[in-house]
């Protein structure tokens, strides 16, 4: 199998512009399987890699678990050969392989790299001359060629080496993902691509390759550029939340409404770009990034005081909701512990499906120490179990008989919640979001 599919750079290059390249995506996942199915639509052959066995069997039975991508949408995709397997001997028919794996944070808020070692260790014995390995998983700048270099070296059984030129061994690139679930108004195919490869003829595959799919690919020097890159676009809305995080708050002690001023702010047609204060980060990364940055700053003797400020001032808004929710059942005569409380929205925003390091499962945890009776509702989550930093164990609450509850708390505004009728039958609306925006009412308290 390697020496019939080893050849030439042009060779490749040749096969990615035929769509006769064989491409094969590690991680099924939020980034993964919208990846897929940009290739599949492009009359590739695409093969999901993922070592859930759940997933790969509903994949490849048309099915999908990601709300926002219809079975119809794999079951088209399945017919330019889309498949998925948990087998990774596979990997020895790609031409290319684009990995797309969580990089979480371990428990001291340092970076967890476990998947995508694990990964490198699981593909390296199947590598051969000539194919294109590409990581997108957001991380740390070094990671490419301090670590999957060395792994995919070390692991294969070939002696392959990583190619610097157009010479023989295996292509190694960096291109972060720039996946915003929910968002419709930018086609995926029109989000510029980032690549940065290990020398000149990574570079040239890796642009040839996402050329196919994606209308614009944005070269450049290194895969460690690539990779700061991609802290770079993440710290910049993490910082810029923080600051109207920050001033949400003053502004409640001022008697002055945020998003009154913000609205006003992005008036000015040049040198603004609006933000909006919420109740914590969540997602895959604008959470996570300050952190990796500032780990691997160490490294340099060099502390990103003005990037761990953000993070700190975002990590700690779930408690500052807490104390909101506590100060507004007291002027109603109540103490947190034994209220019922029911929390509205447990993705980290609206219209997805998406857990990943929601604000909402933090808030939950913390009302449940205070002694508070929780419950939520959430339309895309029939139940939520147990994860990596959190341990909730609930199912969803029907959104009726509101009056029982001593609050109504809303953490993640859904476009389907009806908030006019949500805010007449509660006794108590604590809205984090500005949901209720022109909605009159002394039951409401915006914090």
């Amino acid at each position: 199998m390697a020496t019939t599919l080893a050849g030439s750079l042009a060779g490749v290059k040749q096969r990615i512009t035929s769509r006769e390249a064989r491409v094969g995506i590690v991680g099924m996942g939020y980034v993964g399987l919208p990846l897929a199915l940009l290739f599949s639509a492009e009359r590739f052959r695409v093969t999901g890699f993922d070592i859930a066995a759940d997933k790969v069997e509903t994949l490849n039975a048309g099915g999908s678990y990601i709300v926002r991508i219809l079975p119809e949408a794999i079951q088209e995709a399945q017919k330019s050969g889309f498949c998925a397997t948990s087998d990774y001997s596979h990997i020895a028919g790609m031409d290319a392989v684009i990995i797309c794996v969580p990089t979480p944070l371990n428990e001291y808020h340092e970076p967890d790299l476990s998947y995508v070692t694990g990964t490198i260790q699981s593909i390296a014995p199947w590598i051969h001359e000539g194919q294109l390995i590409i990581l997108e998983s957001t991380t740390y700048p070094g990671t490419t060629e301090e670590i999957v270099v060395p792994l995919l070296e070390k692991g294969n059984k070939h002696g392959i080496k990583v190619a610097c030129s157009e010479g023989s061994g295996v292509h190694v690139a960096f291109s972060p993902e720039r996946e915003d679930p929910g968002n419709d108004t930018v086609a995926r195919h029109d989000i510029p691509k980032v690549v940065g490869g290990c020398g000149p003829a990574a570079v040239e595959l890796a642009s040839a390759l996402y050329g196919s799919i994606f209308r614009h690919v944005v070269p450049v020097s290194s895969p460690a550029v690539a990779e700061m890159t991609k802290l770079l676009e993440n710290i910049y809305r993490c910082v810029n939340i923080a600051l109207v995080n920050e001033l949400k708050q003053l502004c409640m002690r001022m008697g002055i409404d945020i998003h009154e001023v913000i609205d006003a702010a992005k008036t000015k047609p040049f040198g603004f770009q609006a933000f909006y204060p919420g109740p914590g980060l969540g997602g895959h990364c604008i959470p996570i990034d300050p952190f990796y940055l500032s780990w691997k700053a160490r490294e340099f003797d060099f502390r990103t005081r003005f990037i761990e400020l953000a993070g700190e001032v975002n990590t700690n808004m779930p408690y500052f909701v807490l104390e909101q929710t506590a100060s507004a059942l007291n002027e109603h005569s109540k103490a947190i512990k034994g209220s019922k409380i029911l929390v509205l929205g447990l993705a980290y925003k609206r219209d997805i499906d998406d857990l990943r390091e929601s604000p909402s499962l933090t808030i939950i945890e913390l009302l449940r120490e205070k002694g508070a009776h929780v419950r939520y509702n959430d339309p895309y989550f029939a139940k939520v179990g147990r994860g990596r930093h959190y341990d909730l164990n609930m199912t969803n609450t029907p959104l009726d008989n509101l009056g029982q509850y001593d609050a109504v708390l809303i953490v993640t505004d859904h476009t389907s919640y009806d908030y006019k009728a949500i805010v007449e039958q509660s006794q108590l609306v604590i809205d984090t979001r500005n949901a209720t925006k022109g909605i009159v009412s002394s039951k409401i308290v915006r914090c």
